[in-house]
């Protein structure tokens, strides 16, 4: 147990999230294991095993910029963050992209860290955020799960607070009145953290020329390809936690990653599913096989990607008609848009009607690239995965840079 949980602290601190000495990861196997010394603010943190149902228990203080956008959300400037997309109130945060309507639901506040009121919160949901400092999680079964739940959390709030900011902005542009003085210059400080990436954008923009070169010859080679893509997507923030997933199919067989596995994992997590549906093997494959399965009978294209990269998320659920029913955009939205010259359709996952197997492929004859609306981006290729990673980045870098552009032309418009 105590390896396992230094893994996923690793694993916080590499992805940016949390930093070592900020993080208090407790597990129960033979007896209760801490990483670090349980006293002052966590001293009490035990006693949650005894009110909820738990294996695990993750308490952080998340990493910059995650840590302020927090605070500007829960304590600043809630009346900001209050849109009628996303609401924040006195309880609780409730984005609404995609991945937290399927994994949170909302995430709950809590004013006071004591057992009783995280217990109160984590029996419902899978995380909390604590005053405007920590963020709380626990894992059923697994530390795994504390530790995805923890970068979910991460993931929703970013996308919140860069969505809501843009539409403050818009309305603030709209209505000829200016900002507020302190929520801009929290907004560019926050912004830095995430403008000048230069160098992780450059090592990976490398990536392709690192990752195997297709068409594979053998089984064997499509393992490799498909975790290298996994690991690269995670290695450089195109998706986070356990969610996106990786597909090359190869003689009528689809390579696919489980669902629910770790991208940067995938070595024994991919099925090889007939596309004759000759077999079931495939119930254990990605939720979104269905939408995997039909781009390639659409396009032809052997290798598909799909990460949730956070600036293509924010710019997809950007649109200017009004009179929309926003809490529905992501599923029923028949607009034709694009953001940076990539489709963006609605849809769900599974196969119903409005499910991605239906909406993406057709996006994805106009290249090789398709956002959904307040979910991700697919991508694919025809031999390897080396121009699906390309455009991946392409995509999220495109879309950062138009966030700001759009952010900046507003703010000069207010001048």
């Amino acid at each position: 147990m105590e390896k396992l949980i230094h893994k996923y602290i690793d694993k916080l601190e590499a992805q940016g999230l949390a930093t070592k000495n900020n993080v208090v990861f407790l597990a129960l196997d033979a007896e209760l294991f801490s990483n670090a010394p349980i006293e002052g603010d966590v001293l009490n943190l035990p006693k949650i095993f005894d009110l909820i149902e738990a294996n695990s228990l993750l308490f952080a203080e998340p990493a910059e910029p995650y840590r302020s956008i927090i605070r500007e959300i829960v304590v600043d400037r809630p009346e900001v963050f209050s849109r009628e997309i996303i609401v924040c109130d006195a309880s609780k945060i409730v984005p609404l992209d995609c991945e937290t309507r399927t994994f949170f639901h909302d995430i709950p506040l809590v004013d006071d860290p004591f057992p009783e009121n995280m217990a109160k919160a984590l029996s419902s949901r899978k995380s909390a955020i604590v005053r405007d400092r920590w963020v709380v999680t626990h894992g059923l079964i697994t530390p795994e799960q504390a530790f995805i739940s923890f970068s979910s959390v991460c993931f929703a709030i970013f996308v919140k607070y860069f969505y809501d900011s843009l539409i403050y902005l818009e309305k603030c542009c709209l209505g000829n009145r200016s900002p507020d003085g302190e929520f801009l210059k929290n907004f560019n400080r926050i912004s830095s953290y995430v403008m000048d990436d230069s160098g992780t954008a450059q090592s990976a923009r490398e990536m392709p020329h690192m990752l195997t070169q297709g068409p594979p010859k053998k089984e064997e080679e499509i393992f490799t390809m498909i975790a290298q893509a996994g690991r690269a997507v995670v290695d450089h923030h195109l998706v986070d936690s356990y969610f996106g997933n990786i597909s090359y199919t190869h003689d009528d067989t689809m390579y696919i990653s489980q669902t629910g596995s770790s991208m940067d994992e995938l070595e024994n997590h991919i099925d090889a599913v007939p596309l004759d549906k000759s077999s079931s093997v495939g119930i254990t494959a990605s939720s979104e096989f269905s939408a995997h399965r039909a781009i390639y009978e659409e396009t032809g294209h052997h290798a598909i990607l799909h990460g949730h990269p956070k600036f293509a998320v924010v710019m997809s659920m950007h649109c200017l008609k009004e009179g929309c029913d926003r809490s529905s955009c992501h599923r029923l939205c028949k607009e034709k848009r694009h953001v940076c010259g990539i489709p963006v359709v609605s849809g769900e996952i599974g196969t119903g009607p409005t499910g991605l197997m239906h909406t993406v492929p057709p996006a994805m004859n106009e290249g090789r690239g398709g956002i959904v609306c307040g979910h991700g981006v697919f991508t694919s290729g025809n031999d390897d995965f080396r121009q699906p990673f390309d455009m991946l980045l392409e995509i999220e870098t495109k879309c950062r840079d138009q966030f700001f552009r759009t952010v900046r032309r507003y703010v000069g418009l207010l001048k």
